[in-house]
């Protein structure tokens, strides 16, 4: 039997959960579209600004560390990740996003809080401005709206 949906349910709220946002300085005009996007999402469904704690790392790479460290406070029902890394002339992207991935998903397993995938790994910047607010949408919001998502479920597997 099905648990939970596809979508999470409109009347799902933060509720008293807090939230922690780590987010990259690099490429400040998409970062704070993204970091835009996830406040106004988590505000949306509940969330005051004491709920939700931002704090800056200076580039994407920096991320996992972070993320992990915010996760083991015990404070955060979940932790969202946002960067951006767009494609240069040497192969550096490749490195950093398959790094920042994996660190991200064990900083998840290995705190057991829901930590969110929301950095852009674009080829262009203009690919970039179109996934902070643009045409393919807002990823900060999508992973803000992922993150309330993680945390409902697993509630729901913990109660089962």
């Amino acid at each position: 039997m099905q648990k939970s949906g596809p979508l999470l349910d409109e009347a799902v709220t933060v509720g008293d959960d807090r939230y922690a946002i780590v987010a990259a300085r690099w490429h400040a005009e998409i970062m704070e579209a993204l970091i835009g996007g996830a406040v106004e999402t988590l505000t949306a469904r509940g969330a005051v600004t004491s709920q939700v704690d931002l704090y800056r790392v200076p580039g994407s790479f920096e991320l996992p560390l972070a993320c992990e460290q915010a996760a083991l406070t015990g404070r955060y029902a979940a932790v969202i990740a946002l960067g951006t890394v767009i494609q240069g002339e040497t192969p550096h992207h490749d490195y950093i996003n398959m790094s920042v991935a994996q660190g991200l998903m064990r900083a998840g397993q290995n705190s057991g809080v829901p930590v969110l995938f929301g950095v852009l790994t674009c080829h262009t910047m203009q690919q970039a401005l179109d996934r902070a607010g643009g045409a393919a949408g807002n990823k900060g919001s999508e992973a803000a709206l992922a993150a309330i998502e993680m945390v409902n479920l697993l509630r729901i597997i913990e109660q089962d």
